[in-house]
């Protein structure tokens, strides 16, 4: 039998001196029993993993709105590739691969339905905007129930990589880092994937120097950078990439969002989908009618207030919800 206390000693007999370890976490913001059989990184994990919010994510957008081609992604996929990328280089480092895990898998929980469109449209409404990083954590502090326990009452480590996934700041561990940019690699890459599925782009027109660089395929992009970020890192007590290869990914990134986010096809999508009007009228009718909110939102709005709950409202919906809710009030 492999006990939590010795899962706990191979940390220290196997990963790095730098690594984040489980018997050393800050810990969490309220005392609880630990585990008798698991860390409370793998603990955070499993938290997560059984998640109403993450099982949300397979109905919400990552690039295409309603798809109709089975193979594009969604949040809920690109979660588990950021995932695997993360634990790939964290293992490879003997970082903490639970730690790298949980913040992956809770790094994308607080997105809004359709995509880059919902988002921005409820940044715009919502007064003082919207960050999907800072409600991703809001889902794991407040938002995910279960029985009586609101919020997940996860390890500080998790939290903080959650947090700072995307943004300035830098997650405090190096598997917090690690996600930050193990989010990106899979985001350019798979995205790219898509939208050359999707026939928004051809592989001609493609950043030349990046390609040359890091290679044509989708596999041959993401094993470069992988390679890039360990053997740069290795050693140095620090997450890095090399400046070449971080200037490609990121001129990748720039031709993304210049060429394929808010193109033709994808905004068609939003269009159809009225995403401009929809998540503004979704957002002046619970103001209007907070009766409306479901149940378990009303005791929100009056510990947080109802804005706060009415964008936590409709960040949590899936596409699908969203649409059919917009649908039934814009038929009042």
């Amino acid at each position: 039998m492999l006990s939590r206390k010795d899962s706990e000693q191979r940390e220290y007999e196997i990963l790095s001196k730098d690594a984040a370890k489980a018997a050393e976490s800050k810990g969490r913001r309220h005392a609880e029993e630990k585990c008798a059989f698991r860390t409370d990184f793998q603990r955070d994990r499993d938290r997560i993993i059984h998640s109403k919010a993450l099982r949300r994510l397979m109905h919400k957008t990552q690039v295409f709105i309603a798809p109709e081609e089975d193979h594009f992604r969604t949040r809920l996929t690109h979660t588990l590739e950021v995932a695997q990328i993360a634990r790939s280089i964290a293992r490879a480092l003997r970082l903490n691969e639970d730690l790298a895990e949980a913040v992956a898998m809770g790094h994308d929980l607080g997105h809004t339905p359709f995509g880059h469109a919902g988002e921005s449209a409820l940044a715009a409404k919502h007064p003082g905007g919207f960050r999907h990083n800072v409600q991703s954590l809001r889902v794991a502090d407040v938002l995910e129930t279960s029985g009586a326990r609101r919020g997940m009452n996860l390890t500080e480590e998790v939290r903080d990589g959650i947090l700072n996934h995307t943004g300035p700041a830098l997650p405090i561990t190096l598997e917090g880092r690690v996600v930050k940019t193990a989010d990106r690699i899979a985001y350019v890459n798979h995205d790219i994937d898509d939208a050359l599925r999707g026939g928004i782009i051809t592989e001609a027109d493609l950043p030349r120097s990046a390609i040359a660089l890091l290679g044509g395929a989708t596999s041959k992009r993401i094993d470069s950078l992988i390679r890039d970020m360990i053997e740069t890192s290795d050693g140095t007590g620090d997450i890095r990439q090399s400046d070449a290869c971080r200037d490609a990914m990121n001129g990748l990134r720039t031709f993304l969002f210049d060429v394929v986010y808010f193109s033709g096809r994808v905004s068609a999508g939003a269009e159809r989908y009225e995403i401009g009007r929809a998540i503004p009228a979704l957002y002046d009718f619970y103001m209007e009618n907070p009766g409306q909110l479901p149940d378990e939102y009303q005791e929100l709005a009056r510990a947080y207030g109802l804005a706060e709950t009415v964008k936590d409202h409709i960040a949590g919906m899936t596409d699908r919800y969203a649409w059919d809710t917009y649908e039934k009030i814009r038929k009042r």
